[in-house]
Order: structure tokens, then sequence, then C-alpha cells
């Protein structure tokens, strides 16, 4: 019989298996650890929207008293005549508040971008007499909520007689300090001076050395600030209810808010819970459309900003 010498290489696999697998027990405890957080955080954003698939398939009644329970379906399956009711309730107003709130996401948010990438651009990569004021009152402003602002836009906007038109929330929704920020970290980075000197030796104005050189080099950080100003206006609240009125003109969340204090109104009112769910889920689908559909620009472009 052969006997098997031990030799220092099968000592040194030995000994660096042996250091694998304490690496691997040591490091396994963080590793789950992290997997269990990951998955917490997982279940506590698609709760919701679960819930809101659910109730979706739900009657009045079924939403309060159903055999399925808030997180599981009933028998009675109410799926496709749910979106029937709420698209006949008052003559199809629901597509109205639809196409307001497309409206008032489409032109606020491609307009806040096109103002964000030309501002950020020129605080990123031009000198200019007071470009650290600005660019600090730009910073607070970023510190102010929203809210805090609407009833100065309310009475702004009063005194130029805008109120109740559908300017009141086009005009505000194109400011986004947030996304001045953002694109002039980003252009800060990801366009080379080396790039635009270049450029400019070429013969290529300031113009055209943007659109042709600057411009391809932001488009990750433009499809974020486009995505970010879009759900931003798409959600907003609180600046339609105060500037707008007429019910024609109202965006889908507001317009489902008048619903819903009608269902809350109790006997005097008329139970719409139904409808309510059916167009909230509604209403999220062209903003998951959205995210997915722009997901690979996000990561597309990631390098495009280092110099070759």
């Amino acid at each position: 019989m052969a006997l098997v010498t031990d030799t220092p290489q099968r000592r040194d696999g030995r000994r660096a298996r042996g250091s694998a697998a304490r690496n691997r027990a040591r490091n396994g405890g963080p590793r789950i650890g992290s997997h269990i957080f990951l998955l917490m955080l997982v279940i506590y954003f698609v709760t919701p929207l679960w819930w809101l698939t659910v109730a979706s398939t739900k009657d009045t009644a079924g939403l309060f008293g159903g055999s399925g329970g808030p997180l599981w379906f009933d028998d009675g399956f109410h799926f496709f005549s749910n979106p029937q009711g709420l698209f006949e309730r008052q003559d199809g107003i629901y597509w109205r508040w639809l196409g307001n709130s497309f409206l008032y996401a489409i032109s606020g948010g491609v307009g806040a971008t096109v103002l964000a990438v030309l501002a950020g651009y020129g605080f990123a990569k031009y000198n200019f007499r007071g470009r650290g004021a600005f660019f600090g009152i730009l910073l607070g402003a970023v510190m102010v909520p929203l809210t805090a602002l609407v009833i100065p836009t309310f009475v702004l906007l009063s005194s130029v007689g805008l109120v109740n038109t559908i300017w009141a929330v086009i005009l505000p929704s194109l400011l986004s300090p947030f996304g001045v920020y953002l694109m002039r970290v980003f252009a800060q980075e990801a366009v080379p001076d080396e790039l635009l000197d270049a450029a400019r030796i070429d013969g290529a104005g300031e113009i055209r050395t943007f659109f042709q050189i600057a411009l391809p080099l932001l488009r990750p950080a433009i499809v974020t600030v486009l995505l970010l100003s879009v759900v931003g206006t798409w959600n907003n609240f609180f600046l339609p209810l105060a500037v707008l009125s007429d019910p024609l003109l109202l965006p889908v969340t507001v317009g489902l808010n008048g619903w819903q204090a009608l269902s809350n109104a109790g006997s005097g009112g008329e139970a719409l819970w139904n409808l309510i769910t059916t167009g909230a889920f509604i209403s999220i689908i062209p903003l998951i459309i959205a995210f997915l559909s722009l997901q690979k620009y996000w990561q597309g472009g990631l390098s495009l900003g280092s110099l070759k």
C-alpha cells in the first residue's frame, strides 16, 4: 500500500480551506442579517401595493367585511366591474382627471428637467460672479418644504389672475431646486473640462458643445431628474387642492379625495370606496410603466463621463 506523503503543498491547501471555512462561518451572521433586513424592506414597500391590488377586486362590502381579509381576495371578484363603474361615474370624469394628471406631470416634469439641466450645467462648468452665493441660495431652497410654499404661491398666482387655471399647477412645478443640485453635481463629475476645452479648440461653439458633447454624458442624470419631477408633480396634492376649484381641472389625486370626502359623509353621502381604491390602483400604473421603461437609462451611460 502506497503511503501518502504530507507535503508542504498539502498542508498549505488544508490551511487555506480551513481559513476559507472560518471566514464563511464568521461572515455568515452579518450576511444573513443583511438579507433579513432587505427582506423586511421589500415586505414593507410591497405590502401597500399588494393591498391596493387586492382592494381593487372587491366591492365596498368586501373592503370592510370580506371573507378573505384585507390582504387576500374575497369570493366575489369585481376587478372588471369596478373599472366599469369608475369610468361611468359622473359621465366619466375620472378620464378627465387622469388626463389632467398627465398634462400637469408631463409639462411640469419636462419643463423642470430642461431648466434643471441648463442651470446645473451652468453652475458646474461656468465661472461667473456670485456663483457660490446663488448656489448657496439654491441649497437653502432645497431645505424648504414644498407645502410651506403653497400659500405664498396661491397669493402670488391670485394677484396675476392665474388661480383656477392649468398654469396654477404647471408654473410652480417648473421649479426643482433638488433637480438643479443633482444636475450640477453630476455634470461636475461626468463632463470633463478637458473634453469641453478640446471641443472649443476644434472650433465648436458653446451651444454645439453643450448639445453634442455634454448632453449625451448627462443622460442618466436627465432621466433621473425627469422621473423625480414627473412623479412629484403626479403625486402633488396640496398645491392643486389650494389653487383649483373647477372639477374639470382637478388631477386624479384631488378628484379621488373629493370622492373620499363624499364617502366619509356617512348616511348623507354615498359609499364609493370600491371606486376610490380602483381609481388609485389605475393611477399608479403609468408610474410603474415609466420606471420600468426608463430603468435601463439609469444604468446605460453611467461610465460615459470617463475621459478616453
